[in-house]
C-alpha cells in the first residue's frame, strides 16, 4: 500500500508501467498496419517511433508541456516575493529550488513538472499570483512542492506526451485502415480493414483516457495533506482552492486530453458541476471534497 513515505517510489514504478503499456500499444497497432499494407518495414518504423516517443517523454516532457502552455521562465528580480516564498518552503521541505515559470493567464492556477526534484519546475498563472493572499499562495506552493517530492510531476508530464502520441497514432491507424479497406475492395478483406478502423476509432481514445486517469486522483488528496503538514495552515490551501474553482476566467492554453490533469485544480470551467457519470472520467476530485478533507481532522492528524 502506498503512503506518504513510499509514494515517490510507487510513482516512478507507475511511470515505467505506463511506458511499457504504451510500447505494447504502439507495437501492436504497428503490427496491424504492417499486415494491412503487407510490409514489415512499417512495424520497424512503429518500434522506432515508440522508442523515440518514450525517450522524449522521459527526458523532455517538461519542456514540451511548458511550450504547449506558452509558459515563460522568470527570475528572482521579476517576482521577488514569489521567489522568497518558494525558497523558504523548499528549505522547510528539504527540496532544491525549482525553476519558476509564469503563464499569461487570468485564471488562477498552477502546476509542477520535471523528471525529478533536481530538474523541477513550478508554473504559476498571473491570475494566481495577483489574486491570492500570501497564505493562500503559500498553500498552493506547498501543494506543488509535494507533487515534486512525491514524483507526481514525472508521471503527469510523461502522460502528456504519451497521450498526444496515442492521439496521433489513432488518426494514422484509422486513415490507413479505411484506405486499406478501400484497397481491398468490397470483399471480405476490405470489410475487415474497415471494421478494424472503426474499432480503432473507439478503442484508442478510451486507451488515452485510461492512461490519463492512471494519474490517480488520490495524488491530489495526498499533495493537499502534505502541503498542510508543510505550512501547518490548512485554511490557506482551502481558501486558495475555493478562489481557484470559483474564478470564471477560462484557461486559453489548457487542453482536456493532454495538459488539464497537471494543474492543482481543473482549468476546464464547468467540470466542477459535472454529473456523476462525467465525474468518473475527471482527473481531479471535486474541489468541495478536497476542501472538506482539508477541514477534517484526519488530514491534520500527524501524531
Amino acid at each position: 500500500m502506498s503512503n506518504a513515505y513510499n509514494v515517490a517510489d510507487v510513482n516512478v514504478r507507475r511511470t515505467y508501467y505506463l511506458i511499457i503499456i504504451f510500447l505494447i500499444i504502439v507495437i501492436v497497432f504497428g503490427l496491424l498496419i504492417s499486415i494491412i499494407f503487407d510490409s514489415w518495414f512499417i512495424l520497424l518504423i512503429a518500434i522506432a517511433y515508440a522508442l523515440i516517443s518514450v525517450l522524449v517523454s522521459y527526458w523532455w516532457s517538461d519542456r514540451i508541456v511548458l511550450s504547449m502552455l506558452d509558459a515563460k521562465e522568470v527570475s528572482k528580480d521579476d517576482y521577488p516575493e514569489l521567489y522568497r516564498m518558494v525558497e523558504n518552503l523548499c528549505i522547510t521541505a528539504g527540496l532544491p529550488m525549482p525553476k519558476i515559470y509564469i503563464l499569461d493567464e487570468a485564471q488562477p492556477n498552477a502546476f509542477a513538472t520535471g523528471r525529478d526534484p533536481e530538474h523541477a519546475v513550478i508554473a504559476f498563472t498571473k491570475g494566481l499570483v495577483n489574486k491570492l493572499e500570501r497564505s493562500e499562495l503559500e498553500g498552493v506552493i506547498a501543494h506543488e512542492l509535494s507533487h515534486i517530492k512525491n514524483r507526481d510531476m514525472l508521471i503527469g508530464s510523461v502522460v502528456v506526451v504519451l497521450v498526444a502520441v496515442i492521439a496521433v497514432l489513432a488518426r494514422i491507424y484509422i486513415r490507413t485502415s479505411i484506405f486499406g479497406g478501400l484497397r481491398g475492395g468490397r470483399g471480405q478483406a476490405g470489410a475487415i480493414m474497415m471494421l478494424l478502423g472503426i474499432i480503432a476509432a473507439i478503442i484508442l481514445p478510451i486507451v488515452a483516457t485510461i492512461i490519463r486517469l492512471a494519474v490517480s486522483r488520490k495524488r491530489e488528496y495526498l499533495a493537499d495533506a502534505s502541503a498542510v503538514l508543510l505550512t501547518r495552515y490548512p485554511e490557506g490551501l482551502a481558501n486558495a482552492l475555493k478562489k481557484i474553482s470559483k474564478d470564471p476566467n477560462p484557461m486559453k492554453k489548457a487542453n482536456e486530453q493532454t495538459t488539464s490533469h497537471l494543474f492543482i485544480s481543473s482549468p476546464l470551467r464547468g467540470q466542477e458541476k459535472a454529473n456523476w457519470f462525467n465525474k468518473l472520467f475527471m482527473t481531479h476530485p471535486p474541489v468541495e471534497d478536497r476542501i472538506q478533507a482539508l477541514k477534517g481532522k484526519n488530514i491534520l492528524d500527524t501524531e
